[in-house]
């Protein structure tokens, strides 16, 4: 096992009767002015949440919805939770990464636009930077605690990689069998938590779960991971509400994604290390969305990049844009930045770790930490684990090697940095609260399935954004309209298009 000083963590504040029927648990109330200051500022670059707030505001339709939200706490989000509460929504939220808070966001938040840190006003958040495993999970759970408000639960969720998500069908399949099991041999350590958090919850309620399941009317997924979690328990039969699938509304795979990265991974990079990446090797591992953005971010920054795919359309596309396509193994001791975005696990084992150039940079801006062999690295015999600065640590490898590892596996674009800019999660939001529109004013049109937001909601969220940056668009005459067969006002593209 390796020799580990912890990264320092901000403890947490938990005022839990502040006032009647609300709670929160964020590391400092006294940085919720600067975090208001940011939030000012972001609600500049995010047109799409603003209009929706013109649009919509007076007439409440979220009045009812009871929203438990697993994002990343950052300043964007923030907007996005005040924007679900401007049309009428009540919001419990917590991160879905336990690197990613912004800590005055999280105290403006809760807060409020109109309170004070003596009395606070705003939303329930329960997130800090640099939350354990077990406080991670610890407050996922209490989003999902709606005592306080005088409700059993939720009836909406908004999920960003699927634990909330999760949670919820894990606690109903282990109160059907009365009780939760023995963690497996093979388990991972996180899993074993998430096993204990349910055994807490059922020995607290043994239906909690099950009654909450009934009375949810869906979730609205941000991204590819927990998006494969949701069409495999559709697949099984297993999925116990409707879901909108954001991930692949149009303007946020192939706006977040790929221009998100473009400027988030390099930012991250630049924090961790103060590394020139002009003329480095840098390996990224995938060639979709995420993985053109890191590309091209990487190329952009003077680096000669290498690509690795298992599919070959997008191997095709990577070697069409000019870059090298080759596995890991075969060039790993060139390498100087190895960069993860494939939604996958085991995507860099130790072996590959072991390959590297000494202190080469290693990190995902995927979802999980699982893309990275993390575990496999922690066990590694011999090897030394020390801390170079919060989320950036030099593990000192048994064959005389070092590798930097980022944000200890996970999103080194929100653990290392702020994440993406605001404007392109404005994009990604916008069709977050168009989702929770559809599925909470339109419930008898969305059986239990996975869904995504129709080609004309896609196309609003576009139109949102076009003024700030100054686009004008062209306008069909009826006859060309009539000539491609779609309507002058749109949509423009049948849903199988690939932009």
């Amino acid at each position: 096992m390796p020799t580990h000083t912890p990264v320092a963590t901000p403890a947490a504040t938990e005022v839990t009767e502040s006032r009647e029927g609300f709670e929160y648990e964020v590391a400092d109330l006294s940085l919720a002015e600067a975090g208001r200051h940011q939030l000012r500022l972001a609600e500049n670059e995010m047109p799409g949440l603003m209009a929706l707030r013109e649009e919509f505001g007076a007439s409440q339709p979220l009045k009812g919805a009871r929203i438990a939200g697993s994002l990343h706490m950052t300043v964007q989000t923030a907007v996005l939770i005040e924007t679900l509460v401007a049309l009428g929504a009540q919001v419990r939220w917590a991160s879905c990464n336990i690197f990613s808070t912004q800590d005055e966001a999280a105290a403006a938040v809760v807060v409020g636009p109109a309170g004070t840190v003596d009395a606070p006003a705003g939303v329930p958040v329960f997130a800090w930077k640099g939350e354990t495993l077990e406080e991670y999970w610890r407050l996922a759970d209490r989003i999902f605690d709606w005592t306080a408000e005088g409700f059993d639960g939720p009836n909406m969720i908004l999920d960003d990689g699927g634990d909330a998500t999760l949670l919820v069908h894990k606690g109903v399949e282990f109160e059907k069998e009365g009780s939760v099991p023995d963690a497996a041999a093979d388990d991972s350590a996180e899993y074993r938590i998430v096993l204990e958090t349910l055994r807490a919850s059922l020995a607290r309620d043994p239906q909690r779960f099950t009654r909450m399941a009934e009375g949810l009317l869906g979730v609205t997924e941000e991204t590819t991971t927990g998006v494969h979690r949701l069409y495999e328990l559709a697949a099984s039969g297993d999925l116990l509400f409707p879901a909108i699938n954001v991930n692949d509304s149009v303007t946020k795979s192939k706006f977040d994604n790929k221009y998100g990265i473009r400027h988030s991974l390099p930012d991250g990079i630049n924090r961790a290390t103060d590394v020139l990446m002009g003329g480095k090797v840098a390996f990224v591992c995938g060639y979709g969305d995420v993985g053109k953005g890191a590309a091209e971010a990487l190329r952009g920054q003077g680096a000669r990049v290498i690509v690795s795919e298992v599919d070959p359309i997008c191997a095709l596309q990577a070697a069409m844009d000019g870059y090298q396509v080759a596995r890991l193994a075969d060039v790993a001791d060139q390498v100087d930045i190895l960069i993860t975005g494939t939604g996958n696990k085991d995507v860099v084992t130790v072996d590959d770790l072991l390959g590297l150039k000494h202190l080469a940079i290693v990190g995902n801006v995927g979802h999980f930490d699982n893309e990275i062999d993390m575990a496999g690295l922690e066990s590694l015999a011999g090897v030394e684990k020390i801390e170079i600065k919060p989320q950036v640590h030099e593990w000192r490898l048994p064959n005389g090697r070092s590798v930097l590892v980022l944000s200890e596996g996970r999103l080194l674009n929100l653990g290392n940095a702020t994440g993406h800019p605001s404007f392109v999660m404005s994009a990604s939001f916008t069709n977050q609260v168009l989702a929770q529109l559809e599925l909470f004013t339109k419930r008898d049109e969305y059986p239990t399935a996975v869904y995504v937001l129709p080609k004309h909601l896609d196309e609003k969220v576009a139109r949102l954004h076009l003024d700030a940056l100054g686009v004008q668009l062209t306008e069909l005459t009826p006859e060309q309209a009539s000539y491609i067969g779609v309507p002058v006002e749109g949509p423009y593209k049948l849903e199988h298009y690939r932009y």
